[in-house]
């Protein structure tokens, strides 16, 4: 086995800083205050620390840049793999992280690559410790982020004849447009209400059987709908890193035969850094909107 490493020094620059990743996920995932919340180091700080890793077993091998940058990709997608093997991380979660842990592990290994040229041994360890320091630090931080997300569409049609299909909607049948939806994020398909009343249950149905239970905690006829969001599914793929608090639809008559729809939707995030992970967050969550709002409109214009 030794005779293996000291002879293959691509292989030892992939291997060892997936392991030196998996280790410290495993010690973080022990110790984290916040279980169900991923760190912004996890895939920023520990990208880097891999990065930097794997360009001291390639730093006898003059490498090119573009080499550099080739070997990175393919440890990138290394950890990727690893991470739906032993993490059981699904398939759409995995192609929302790729661009962080690609960009930062290259990133990483140019650093190191620039501090390997300066030959100081002491530049290198005291940036590794300061990264490392980094991490922990951001590990016993609470971590806390939500967000609302708001939308609008203008329906040819009175508040009255538009309100029924807010509080409940028969199925939608409409082809999904959202790409996410296409290759497997759950979409809303219909709407179910146990009554027309403050405190009634609501069931808001996706795709793959997921069903969303709601409680109605405003019912102002024909003018707001407010609900709080009671269960959800714990999905791997996407749900298991967002609670959705609340929902809202809104009814405004705009005195010309149309009605202004607004959708408001609150969420939390369990995964860090929110400068990357809000612009997918609000992505779905405006997709979600749109595709019910859409189909309320479609039903509410219907002569």
């Amino acid at each position: 086995m030794n005779r293996i490493l000291s002879k293959s020094p691509v292989f030892n620059g992939f291997f060892f800083s997936n392991l030196f990743a998996f280790l410290i996920i495993w010690i973080s995932g022990h110790i984290e205050i916040e279980s169900k919340t991923m760190i912004y180091s996890e895939f920023v700080i520990l990208p880097l620390l891999m990065g930097m890793i794997s360009i001291w077993f390639w730093r006898n091998l003059q490498l090119k840049g573009r080499t550099i940058t080739g070997y990175s990709c393919v440890n990138g997608l290394l950890a990727i793999l690893l991470s739906s093997v032993f993490l059981k991380e699904g398939v759409i979660c995995l192609l929302i992280v790729s661009p962080l842990i690609f960009s930062f592990i290259i990133t990483g290994a140019f650093i190191g690559r620039t501090i390997l040229r300066k030959n100081s041994q002491k530049l290198n360890v005291s940036v590794f410790s300061l990264l490392v320091v980094l991490f922990v630090t951001d590990a016993v931080q609470e971590h806390h982020y939500e967000n609302m997300v708001a939308d609008e569409v203008i329906i040819h049609a009175s508040p009255a004849e538009i309100w029924k299909n807010v509080v409940a909607f028969a199925p939608i049948r409409e082809k999904n447009n959202y790409w996410l939806f296409q290759i497997g994020t759950p979409s809303p398909r219909a709407t179910t209400v146990t009554g027309y009343y403050q405190g009634a249950g609501r069931k808001c149905i996706f795709s793959n059987g997921y069903i969303f239970d709601e409680k109605i905690v405003t019912y102002q006829e024909n003018k707001d709908l407010t609900f709080d969001i009671t269960g959800q599914p714990r999905d791997p793929e996407i749900m298991g890193h967002i609670d959705i608090l609340r929902g809202q639809f809104l009814l405004k008559d705009n005195g010309n035969g149309t009605t202004t729809l607004i959708g408001n939707s609150w969420y939390r995030l369990y995964v860090f850094p929110t400068w990357y992970y809000d612009i997918w967050a609000r992505s779905i969550t405006r997709n979600v909107h749109l595709r019910v709002m859409e189909h309320i409109k479609q039903l509410s214009e219907k002569k």
